[in-house]
């Protein structure tokens, strides 16, 4: 059996929305860096051009924006995330225990 090149196999697992979700979420846990290069490979799986004009930016700011030094601005990252099926939530952080133990009680 023959061996695939490693982003072939990627972009292929990439064009599922589970597995999207799965791979930036463990993405965002490392950096913004790491967070960015995923996007990008992402973006790539949907081709790049597409994904430009479906969120509204040219295809050089998008390269431009998903590089490891690109900051977009929060407008830009949700029409990315869009354009890729993709929409960010927030749920509530477990607060460290010493934030726990910290906090004042109640009045009785």
């Amino acid at each position: 059996m023959r061996s695939r090149p490693y982003k072939t196999g990627l972009h292929e697992r990439l064009k599922d929305p589970e597995h999207i979700a799965a791979y930036l979420n463990a993405a965002a846990k490392e950096s913004q860096d790491v967070f960015m290069l995923a996007l990008r490979d992402v973006a790539e799986a949907h081709k790049i051009s597409k994904v430009a004009a479906a969120a509204s930016v040219n295809r050089e700011t998008l390269y431009r924006t998903l590089s490891a030094r690109g900051n977009p601005t929060f407008t830009t990252l949700e029409s990315i995330l869009k354009a890729i099926g993709i929409e960010l939530y927030y749920r509530a952080r477990p607060l460290p225990s010493a934030a726990r133990t910290s906090q004042p009680r109640p009045a009785r």
